[in-house]
């Protein structure tokens, strides 16, 4: 008779904390893509027991209302919202978030300021933050968030200048006060196994859901994913320090090198002052906004901008939600089962 597999309860004692704060079968998070990770995605992320989460971005204030609405239509599963603090409709977002009292809210875009950590806390919501270094993971631990995602230089879209990798050997032993989820590069279960057993709690997920069935993204985009390389997925880069330029990795292609166009003419017009620094980094912030939407929606993925990670070169092929999850926990249960036989083996 076949002894039952040691996983079951390894894995729960694992992501157990993870689990509980999100109210979920499995702490995978969907990462937030603009105009991706929309009602659609994000419920089917959730109905497979995983937690979708729902990109805010700068979507008109409706229209964030009727994807909020649509997502509790389609799932009756715990999901978030993403807010971007940059954006100029933070505000309005966070206002309609806090009115309605919705549960999860995740805040990217840079360090939260105070004022909407106390507004989210006062109002009971649960508060995720991003952490790209080990500062900043303290300082949100003492600003109150309940939750941590670590996400690391090999991510897609705008990324920190840390690995993913050194971040969590930084913060994952050395962080017990709230549960911490790894993001940037994880393209299978394999890998998920390892920040499992460094101490995480859960994994987010975007370049894999991105080829989702039940992704809105255009076939070419999808397309564009299967067939790329890690190595084809790179960042862009600073020309000027005088112009605030984030990193964004997409895959490099006529989009980059108009990008770099703009960025080279914004850097002229700061030389002749006709420009502010402030105004010069929204332009290149609606750029990308506009560039993702002509590569995803449009599916010009020639002048768009395809923004993904390197875990792009783990990307085989188009398959439901449901699947992806399942194959992770394929691939971390065979992981975490070879090890515990080699440590049973060394015991003698």
């Amino acid at each position: 008779m076949q002894e039952p597999s040691p996983f079951g309860p390894f894995i729960e004692k694992l992501w157990h904390r993870g689990k509980a704060l999100l109210g979920v079968e499995y702490p995978i998070l969907g990462g937030a893509m603009s105009w991706l990770s929309e009602s659609g995605l994000v419920s089917a992320i959730s109905n497979a027991g995983g937690f979708g989460v729902l990109a805010g971005g700068n979507m008109e204030l409706d229209l964030l209302k009727e994807e909020v609405e649509k997502t509790y239509r389609l799932t009756n599963k715990p999901f978030g919202l993403n807010l971007i603090t940059i954006a100029p409709n933070f505000k309005d977002h966070l206002d309609y978030a806090l009115k309605t009292r919705f549960p999860f809210i995740i805040l990217a875009g840079g360090l939260p300021p105070r004022e909407a950590i106390t507004r989210i806390k006062e109002a009971g919501s649960k508060l995720f933050c991003f952490a790209p270094t080990v500062g900043i993971a303290r300082r949100l631990i003492t600003m109150g968030t309940d939750g941590l995602i670590i996400e690391g230089h090999e991510a897609g879209g705008h990324i920190g200048s840390v690995s993913t990798s050194v971040l969590a050997e930084q913060i994952l032993p050395h962080t017990k006060q709230v549960p911490v989820f790894v993001a940037g590069g994880i393209g299978s279960g394999l890998l998920a196994a390892h920040y499992l057993m460094l101490g995480a709690s859960g994994i987010q997920l975007g370049t894999l859901f991105a080829v989702a069935e039940e992704c809105r993204a255009h076939k070419n985009f999808k397309q564009a994913l299967i067939k790329a390389a890690s190595k084809d997925a790179v960042p862009t880069a600073q020309f000027d320090p005088r112009l605030p330029v984030i990193p964004v990795r997409a895959l490099l292609n006529e989009g980059s090198r108009d990008f770099n166009t703009l960025q080279l003419g914004l850097i002229a017009q700061l030389e002749r002052e006709t420009i502010t620094p402030r105004e010069a980094a929204v332009k290149l912030e609606e750029f990308w906004l506009g560039g993702l939407k002509k590569a995803a929606i449009d599916g010009d993925v020639v002048r768009g901008s395809v923004m993904v990670g390197q875990s792009v070169g783990l990307v085989k092929k188009v398959q439901p939600v449901k699947d992806i999850i399942a194959g992770l926990l394929s691939e971390a249960e065979s992981e975490l089962n070879r090890l515990l036989a080699i440590a049973c083996e060394s015991r003698g």
